[in-house]
């Protein structure tokens, strides 16, 4: 029950982060849930729990869908999601959790000291922007910055950025939970925790997103990457 209770807190805040800054989540829940349960085990449900929100995300949004710019991120992650879903199945949890470690002091310190400019990538940078992201997302349910990074080195706009990542974190969300639920790692225990924790990160992220307008979206992004920066390092440091 105790354990229930902080999954379910984690959640809520994963979501909060989720609303606030459109993106987030399983970036803030895994390292928190890797605290308190084996990181094999945390992987799989924030990754439940984040079909949650893209679903909803892109339900809404679904008019706005570009294919010709979702599905080279979407097809180059399939292979990726095969290898990373074996990585996590063989791994020592161990190695697992330092390498969310250092994930997390990557993206931190990209996203806090440098800022991408357009350069119009072809279309073959899209399949392994796609391959690296479902490769690090079955691994430790992380790899939105490969696809995140490609869609910014483009001058497109906001919106078209927003559904293109939209679209390709839903689609390969369902992918990657298929495969992990084909190879077992998706256990019984895990949909238990996801029908008690689902509701906390909907709710988590609905409140993110009332109070959003209150905060300034850079400074609040800031405190998000300093966050992850010493979770990280508390990771690698285990």
């Amino acid at each position: 029950m105790t354990l229930l209770l902080f999954c379910c807190a984690i959640f809520f805040l994963a979501g909060s982060v989720q609303g606030l800054t459109g993106f987030g989540g399983a970036l803030v829940s895994i390292p928190l849930l890797s605290l308190i349960m084996d990181v094999k085990q945390a992987v799989p449900l924030a990754i439940l729990n984040g079909l949650v929100v893209t679903t909803t995300l892109a339900y809404t949004l679904r008019r706005q869908f570009d294919w010709r710019k979702i599905l080279p991120l979407l097809v180059g992650s399939v292979p990726g999601i095969i290898l990373g879903t074996g990585l996590l199945k063989q791994a020592d949890p161990v190695v697992i959790s330092r390498l969310l470690g250092v994930i997390l002091v990557t993206i931190s310190a990209l996203n806090l000291f440098f800022t991408p400019r357009p350069l119009n990538p072809p279309r073959i940078w899209g399949y392994l922007a796609g391959f690296f992201s479902g490769a690090i997302n079955a691994t430790v349910g992380a790899g939105g910055p490969p696809a995140i990074i490609y869609t910014m080195l483009h001058n497109w706009n906001k919106d078209e950025i927003r559904a293109t990542l939209t679209g390709f974190f839903v689609l390969n969300g369902y992918v990657t939970a298929a495969v992990h639920a084909s190879s077992g790692i998706i256990t019984g225990q895990t949909l238990q925790q996801f029908v008690v924790t689902c509701g906390c990160v909907l709710l988590g992220t609905m409140t993110g997103s009332r109070i959003s307008r209150r905060i300034r979206r850079q400074t609040f992004l800031r405190l998000v990457y300093l966050l992850l920066l010493g979770l990280g390092i508390m990771l690698v440091c285990r």
